[in-house]
């Protein structure tokens, strides 16, 4: 329950007769059902009030299937929190009740909006409108990092959506104890949905879900490898249409006289099996008599089977068709992965998503499309099948949480060079008020990481310790990057020996905790460290020279206010460490197991900031540095043999294991090299030579060869898997391979 300010609660409203409210929401429905839109009733008050006047509505015959999204307990009817709305998706409800009341959660507020039928209500319960901002806010907690809480918390995420609510079409606002309103003219409409049904089978809701299914199927018959991308905004029948494609495709196989087999197995992927359920719903609507179980479908000899993303990429399994659906929320790991192993495979993406987003997929994966399978096709759905085009609510959730924002027009910061930006630490007070800037800001952070949700624009408003960097075009005042900045560490004596103990982890913090959680490192604890949460330079400007120019601005300034460490973390990829070791940085920590978000081992890297760099963040660092470039060769034959090998390499460059290396260890591998010894008479001299190579940034022109070196040598993989890694035939043409590996080195070393 929201803790309002003093005051709030003493409204001492005017009656207003509950039938007058509820006959208004009989005409707000009426009026959304003419042209198969939805709207929002708003209804601002107390928490009592909200929820009385609520059930009422809901006794209205065109809402029987209502749920609320509320964590209070007394709420009847169908009830799911914040948390657990993703299981609605798929689904489909005449209302959806948001009580706001008991927390707004960003995300959930998108997810939920999107299951709504078109002629259908968002029914919005908050507090009244002059006083939200003010409230503390129970989701809200998932920004407030130790030691704030929710009620520390800022009220401006809160203070912009009440603005949208209020300019917004659509929307019918009844506030407690004031007039009620007088419904707007109808806005513009489409026609309704049925005039997109196709009269032959009705099995297609619009002509573009048509269109879509034939693209699926001729993935299947078509040539190998040339993959289609099914790319829209919700609400279009992307997944129904996989499942449609689905039953075709097995009812042509058994009905076909020249198939093989006369049978097909589909492997069906997604971030959570539940929101495939409309795949599998209209599979088994046109498949009579088929077989459903939680993961599966079988019909005949023919199988729909969901398999999680990471399983799916890492297993071996046959299929005459995989499907991917909302792959902007799979780590792009995993999709390149999937993109090899199958030759035959369809992504489905959200364009502007409530998680994850199809614009940063379409920039990124693209170019992974374009180089592996340069025969790629592209699908787009635009008519909507729940509701009616130009749909109020959508344009509504749209704007309110930022989900279409776009960075500034290529051609507006084409020609921006280094010499006329200008940077600045934004106020953030300043910031909720430029919807220009907030927006061209948050849009190049949705395009420049795949899962940017609107909780995101919450802690990037109202974060505690959250610091919003950008440079502008000096000449036209466009974003032309932008970076979020966390203040981190300072932690009490108390609090640090708790840490250190097991007994705490206090919200947020990442790089100081795991310093002291992960490493030991006790003296991290008093110092205060400035993380690099999320960067972004916009794509028309990219490699300039703008990123590298916005992180010497921002460490300059945090070196100014006495901070001691300069960090970051992510997923670990080669481009990205050789990026931010030129920033001066080193790797001091490895994830042992790959980020949910990225689908990486993420990596933790360190620069300190002291003045004259002779302080206590430097010392740190060469505590971290050290103990980080002893374990690394055991974590690599060990938590870390999975370790994409480029990955490997790149965190051994800069190590010194000089030492380890002895004359009869180079004796011993000359020896290999030339062919007069065996891989396992000469492997533990193998493993202390490579690691003092590539410590000395050697590199091994071959990448096949390379990666043979990395995963048979220092992770110590089997000989199956080297063979596998190395696309060859046997192990003699392994052994080849690393002969060649290690002479190339020993070249380089300058060892004869």
């Amino acid at each position: 329950m929201f803790d309002l300010i003093p005051g709030a609660a003493g409204l001492n409203p005017q009656s207003i007769p509950d039938a007058d409210i509820v006959s208004l929401a009989s005409a707000l429905l009426a009026q959304g059902c003419q042209c198969h839109q939805r709207r929002m009733l708003l209804l601002a008050g107390e928490a009592e009030w909200c929820r009385k006047i609520t059930h009422q509505v809901l006794a209205l015959p065109e809402l029987s299937r209502a749920t609320w999204v509320s964590s209070d307990g007394s709420t009847d009817g169908e009830v799911v929190d914040a948390r657990s709305v993703k299981g609605l998706l798929g689904q489909e409800r005449d209302a959806v009740i948001f009580d706001a009341h008991s927390g707004f959660d960003p995300d959930a507020f998108g997810a939920v909006s999107g299951v709504i039928r078109g002629g259908g209500l968002l029914i919005l319960l908050c507090p009244p409108l002059s006083k939200w901002e003010y409230a503390a806010d129970p989701a809200s907690e998932r920004i407030a990092i130790s030691p704030y809480t929710c009620k520390d918390i800022s009220g401006r995420f809160i203070r912009r959506l009440v603005k949208v609510f209020r300019e917004a079409d659509g929307v019918c606002l009844v506030e407690q104890g004031r007039p009620l309103p007088t419904l707007n003219d109808e806005p513009n409409a489409s026609p309704g949905i049925s005039s997109y049904i196709e009269p032959f089978e009705k099995v297609f809701r619009t002509a573009d879900q048509q269109a879509a299914v034939e693209a699926i199927k001729h993935v299947v018959h078509g040539h190998r490898r040339r993959p289609v991308v099914l790319v829209s905004d919700r609400g279009r029948g992307k997944t129904s249409a996989l499942g449609i494609a689905s039953a075709q495709l097995i009812q042509d196989a058994a009905t076909r006289q020249d198939h093989s087999r006369g049978f097909v197995r589909i492997l069906v992927t997604a971030p959570r099996r539940n929101s495939v359920e409309a795949l599998f719903a209209h599979a088994q609507q046109l498949l009579p008599g088929a077989e459903r179980n939680d993961n599966s479908l079988q019909w005949q000899d023919s199988q729909i089977q969901f398999i999680a993303p990471d399983i799916l990429s890492d297993s071996q399994e046959s299929a005459d068709l995989v499907l991917v659906d909302e792959a902007a929320a799979i780590p792009s790991g995993i999709l390149s992965r999937l993109l090899e192993n199958y030759s035959r495979i369809v992504f489905s993406t959200t364009v502007h998503g409530y998680e994850g987003t199809g614009r940063g997929f379409a920039i990124r994966f693209r170019q992974t499309l374009d180089e592996k399978t340069p025969g790629w096709r592209e699908v787009l759905l635009k008519q909507p099948v729940r509701w009616a085009d130009n749909d109020p609510l959508e344009k509504l959730v749209f704007n309110a949480l930022l989900l279409d924002a776009d960075g500034a027009q290529d051609e507006a910061v084409t020609g921006v060079t280094n010499q006329n930006v200008v940077i600045e630490c934004l106020e953030r007070d300043a910031l909720v008020e430029d919807e220009q800037t907030l927006s061209q800001l948050f849009g190049l952070l949705v395009s420049a990481h795949y899962q940017t949700s609107p909780n995101d624009l919450r802690n990037m408003l109202d974060g505690p310790g959250v610091s919003v960097y950008v440079m502008r075009s000096s000449k036209r005042g466009q974003v032309v990057a932008t970076a979020l900045v966390s203040s981190e560490g300072e932690f009490s004596d108390e609090l640090a020996d708790a840490i250190l103990s097991g007994q705490r982890r206090p919200r947020g913090h990442l790089i100081p905790q795991s310093l002291m959680a992960h490493l030991g490192i006790r003296q991290a604890a008093a110092l205060r460290c400035a993380r690099i949460m999320r960067i972004a330079v916009h794509p028309a400007v990219q490699r300039k020279g703008f990123g590298r120019q916005l992180i010497e601005f921002i460490k300059s300034e945090t070196e100014n206010n006495g901070y001691h460490l300069f960090g970051t973390s992510f997923g670990a990829t080669t481009d990205l460490l050789k990026f931010w070791k030129s920033q001066g940085m080193v790797p001091v920590r490895v994830g042992f197991r790959r980020d949910h978000a990225s689908g990486e081992h993420s990596v933790m890297m360190l620069t300190s900031i002291d003045t004259e760099g002779a302080g206590q963040g430097a010392e740190v660092v060469r505590i971290a540095r050290e103990r980080f470039c002893n374990d690394l060769p055991h974590w690599l034959s060990d938590s870390l043999h999975d370790l994409d090998s480029s990955v490997a390499m790149e965190l051994l460059c800069d190590n010194d294991y000089q030492s380890n290396v002895s004359d009869d260890d180079l004796l011993a591998v000359k020896g290999f090299a030339e062919g007069a010894r065996s891989y396992e008479d000469c492997s533990a001299e193998l493993w202390r030579f490579s690691l003092f190579a590539l410590s000395r940034n050697s590199c091994i022109t071959s990448h096949v060869e390379s990666t043979v070196l990395i995963a048979k040598v220092i992770q110590k993989c089997s000989w199956q898997e080297a063979i596998r890694l190395c696309g060859v035939s046997g192990r003699n043409e392994v052994i080849t391979l690393l002969r060649s590996a290690v002479s190339n080195l020993l070249n380089q070393c300058e060892i004869k």
